[in-house]
């Protein structure tokens, strides 16, 4: 074949990653998979939900049963930085208008307490508009590091795969596993994976940089649904142990 300099032709061959195969302990078993193949999701690590004067604690929806997730997704993060898994942070990200948002969904940002603002209204602290993209609610908390090599993502559902690009871009990386971390286990972070599941991903939940204010029971429940459907369940530390290997 003769020698072409890369502007003489349209070049479609795609590199293969070369695989990097570990396996971890988990629940109901060891999971073996491909870190050249994998990227973390954080889903709702944002001030809307965490943070003391954001969206959920002004209303008196308190952060303190989630706050312990925070600093397991902090090492998280760099764990996987360093091992080059991709890491994207999925957060809220409301259109201002709600144009996007279904009557219901909307609706039910006010059904616990129709005295304090929903999606997109003014912030009762003067801190931007609830959950709208580019204010202040929709930004990762200041405690987490956002690397400048890290993909932010925002969304409009519960689940992370709606109405975004999220499926396209791990798609263009290749990616196959996901491990899922962030708030709220039994909400944002469970019908992330059900959805991530259902298109093709395996996922693997890493249960101690999860977090959720709802009932032991239901993050048993959670726990259980997705190590017989849906994937398996590992700590950070196991990962460590088997990325460090």
């Amino acid at each position: 074949m003769s020698e072409h300099k890369k502007e003489d032709f349209i070049d479609f061959v795609r590199p293969i990653p070369v695989p990097r195969v570990i396996r971890t302990n988990a629940e109901p078993k060891p999971v073996q998979f491909d870190l050249s193949r994998t990227a973390l999701i954080v889903v709702d690590m944002q001030n809307d939900f965490l943070h003391p004067e954001g969206w959920f604690p002004a209303r008196g929806s308190s952060a303190d049963p989630i706050l312990h997730c925070i600093p397991v997704v902090e090492k998280l993060t760099k764990l996987c930085r360093s091992n080059d898994v991709k890491v994207i942070w999925v957060n809220w990200g409301v259109r201002d208008d709600v144009a996007n948002l279904p009557h219901g969904v909307v609706q039910r940002g006010t059904a616990y307490d129709t005295k304090f603002p929903g999606y997109a209204e003014p912030s009762t602290t003067g801190k931007g508009k609830i959950l709208v993209k580019g204010d202040f609610g929709s930004k990762t908390i200041e405690q987490l590091t956002v690397a400048p090599e890290d993909l932010t993502i925002h969304k409009h559902r519960l689940s992370g795969f709606w109405d975004n690009e999220l499926d396209a871009v791990l798609r263009k990386l290749g990616v196959t596993t996901l491990l899922l971390a962030g708030v709220n286990t039994d909400r944002c972070v469970f019908s992330t994976l059900q959805d991530a599941s259902f298109i093709g991903y395996d996922c693997i939940m890493v249960d101690d940089a999860c977090g959720t204010p709802s009932p032991e029971y239901v993050i048993k429940a959670i726990k259980y649904l997705t190590n017989m459907l849906y994937g398996a369940c590992t700590t950070y530390d196991d990962l460590e142990t088997a990325m460090k290997k």
